[in-house]
């Protein structure tokens, strides 16, 4: 049950997150997967991830770029546009302040003797 609760927690955050990812310029799927496991969000694949790239980019939030490698498949690579960046802003802001809300309840003591 809990897994399913984190599940929905972070359906509603990707998109930020994903965002967040591309902050330090560009990146590919893969690359962004690994970031978001290493910060401890558990294993997101590619049936997650990849629709929420193509949700970002026609959006215009985002920008991908398809690259030939030399060796092994190419890559889309993903960056940022000015208009994602000023989403990520205000919708950082915006989970932050309903994080703070959130953290408020949680840690105050409610009716009834619950915290």
């Amino acid at each position: 049950m809990a897994a399913d609760r984190r599940s929905s927690w972070l359906k509603g955050v990707l998109d930020l997150l994903v965002l967040s990812c591309l902050t330090g310029g560009e990146s590919y799927g893969y690359e962004i997967s690994k970031a978001l496991t290493a910060a401890g969000l558990g294993e997101i694949k590619g049936g997650t991830l990849y629709p929420v790239l193509n949700r970002l980019e026609e959006a215009g939030l985002a920008v991908g770029e398809f690259r030939a490698a030399e060796r092994g498949p190419g890559r889309r690579y993903y960056r940022l546009t000015d208009e994602g960046r000023r989403a990520l802003a205000e919708q950082g802001a915006s989970w932050r302040e309903f994080h703070a809300a959130v953290t408020t309840m949680l840690t105050s003591t409610l009716p009834g003797g619950t915290a």
